[in-house]
């Protein structure tokens, strides 16, 4: 006499490709939840308002929120899912982030100018969204951080190209666009969230601690 075989809820708990408390999950979403956790953990942000990520958005959104926060929870990570600019964002907990020490010196102050920039126009409400020239970056870079000379402009781009992985802003290129300082930079909720700042003395006591003291030196070389 042959054994029966498993029903698929007990298969589903012996998976090694899959959390036993997940037992309950259908076969057809596990691979799109795959995707979700990968794109969470590798670039940390998921937008719902391009290609495939509408469908991972509504996905989570509507179904899944508690599974991937529980899945995320023992990483130090939060669930963030932001319906008005439809996006998942995995946000490292205040207490446990250590998120900066992952960028450079030149990263750490564009981050810090952008979230800036950010915060002063959520508090204007001028505009939907965030939208900036390289140029106006950097201007406001010198501005924030005045006892350092700021990154070259080659050099900013650079960063933008790494936060652009990690879905935490835009760049377009506006018709007729002769130079680099006039690419424009969309500033996504997401980098607003990436340092969980409670409010705007918090950010001046970080970008503080960027800057020389007074009496110092300027800085020529914010990457050194």
């Amino acid at each position: 006499m042959t054994d029966s075989p498993e029903p698929p809820s007990t298969q589903r708990e012996v998976s090694p490709l899959w959390p036993s408390f997940w037992s309950a999950v259908p076969e057809e979403d596990r691979a799109p939840i795959r995707d979700v956790l990968a794109e969470l953990l590798g670039r940390g942000v998921i937008l719902g308002n391009e290609g495939s990520g509408k469908e991972l958005f509504l996905l989570i959104r509507d179904h899944y929120q508690l599974h991937v926060a529980d899945y995320l929870a023992p990483l130090g990570l939060e669930l963030i899912i932001d319906d008005e600019a439809m996006l998942l964002q995995a946000r490292p907990r205040t207490e446990t982030c250590q998120l900066m020490g992952h960028f450079t010196r030149d990263e750490t102050l564009v981050i810090l100018t952008l979230w800036r920039i950010w915060d002063d126009e959520q508090a204007s409400r001028t505009a939907a969204a965030v939208i900036i020239s390289v140029d106006e970056l950097w201007n406001k870079l010198k501005l924030f951080f005045e006892r350092i000379e700021p990154p070259e402009k080659t050099q900013i781009d650079a960063v933008l190209t790494k936060l652009k992985r990690h879905r935490l802003l835009r760049t377009h290129k506006p018709e007729g666009m002769t130079l680099p300082g006039e690419m424009q930079i969309e500033i996504l909720p997401s980098l607003a969230r990436v340092i969980p700042f409670d409010d705007l003395e918090a950010w001046v006591q970080r970008a503080a601690l960027c800057q020389p003291l007074p009496g110092d030196p300027v800085s020529p070389d914010p990457g050194a």
